[in-house]
């Protein structure tokens, strides 16, 4: 337990947390919407801090990440909690446990991971970064931060995988020792978001272009959910967002859903192949250079290939990565490619 950043306190011991677009005012003896910041007589703590749930060697590609360091290592690590209660969530045993029972005095799992040994597994397990992951990052920023401080002075690389709901604080915070992000974009529309996340569209938006003008790496991540995401209009919509707000060249993730291990989606079925293929063919019409299909091997919408001479100058098969890229330039026609290989 630590004392939280990024709160302020108001009188009868009330707080407002300000880490993420939530800015919970949190009662004594409370927790925010995450369910792991909570005031004790008028302190807000995290009840997170070194308190790792997970902690794994993953390939950067299952963040995913297909154009910042492909074929490395990266090692994951997660706490409980998330400021989002997503129907669709396939991590939500971590994610949605604290939020079981709103008793204060309710255990939080996790077992003692120090930021200096997260820095020590990560470089003892040769991985070239840090992914904060698994759970949303923003509601372990304490943690997060010094970790990521660390792992900078140690030449690591440090990558979010975030529902991009953080607020400006936050990113200001991050923003010196942030290296890359990915971003869930789940839907496009506020109905969507308020009734399946219990969030808003708008401010992730406006973190995406923010984080595209900081020049954070930015890799952008879609489940296709049926008969919830995987709309024509929705993908035409995405997809011009990400063109002209953002970049044409953005990685875009759009992955398969599987109701089976989702939180309260049981009953719809997995998302069919075809409607992935449609989504691609759709982004790619509209002038996204690099989309890909995810959890789904079988369509071969993984590789990247040179925008200006359409070289294959990636080849993934599963985790399995290939480069045939000349530092970071296309072998053929040498234009650089939107990679980043150190």
């Amino acid at each position: 337990m630590k004392e939280a950043i990024l709160y302020e306190k108001l009188e009868n011991k009330r707080v407002q947390c300000h880490v993420c677009n939530h800015h919970c005012t949190i009662l004594p003896n409370k927790r925010g919407i995450c369910g792991v910041r909570e005031n004790q007589d008028g302190i807000l703590y995290s009840l997170v801090y070194g308190r790792a749930i997970s902690e794994a060697v993953d390939p950067i590609e299952k963040k995913p990440f297909f154009h910042f360091l492909p074929g490395s290592k990266s090692l994951s690590i997660a706490t409980v909690g998330c400021n989002f209660r997503c129907d669709n969530c396939q991590n939500w045993e971590i994610s949605q446990a604290p939020k079981q029972t709103r008793r204060t005095d309710s255990k939080i799992s996790g077992g003692n991971l120090p930021p200096i040994k997260v820095v020590t597994d990560a470089l003892d397990n040769n991985c070239a970064s840090i992914a904060y992951t698994y759970t949303e990052p923003t509601i372990w920023l304490e943690y997060a931060l010094d970790c990521m401080k660390l792992a900078s002075k140690k030449n690591l690389k440090n990558v979010w995988v975030s529902n991009g709901y953080m607020s400006d604080k936050t990113i200001k915070k991050i923003l010196p020792y942030l290296d890359a992000i990915n971003i869930d974009l789940k839907f496009f529309d506020n109905i969507n978001y308020q009734k399946n996340c219990g969030a808003k569209l708008e401010p992730i938006l406006n973190n995406l272009k923010m984080f595209k003008k900081l020049g954070v790496w930015l890799e952008i991540t879609t489940l296709s959910i049926p008969t919830l995401s995987d709309s024509r209009d929705m993908f035409t919509a995405m997809a011009r967002f990400i063109k002209k707000e953002l970049d044409p060249q953005t990685p875009w993730h759009i992955s398969s859903f599987s109701g089976r291990i989702s939180y309260k989606l049981q009953a719809l079925p997995d998302t069919p192949q075809d409607t992935l293929k449609k989504a691609v063919a759709i982004a790619r019409k509209e002038g996204l250079q690099n989309v890909y299909a995810g959890n789904a091997p079988s369509l071969n919408l993984e590789n990247t290939y040179c925008p200006h001479c359409q070289t294959e100058v990636i080849t993934r098969h599963g985790y399995l990565v290939t480069r045939h890229d000349n530092q970071g330039r296309c072998p053929k026609c040498h234009k650089k490619l939107s990679l980043i290989i150190e």
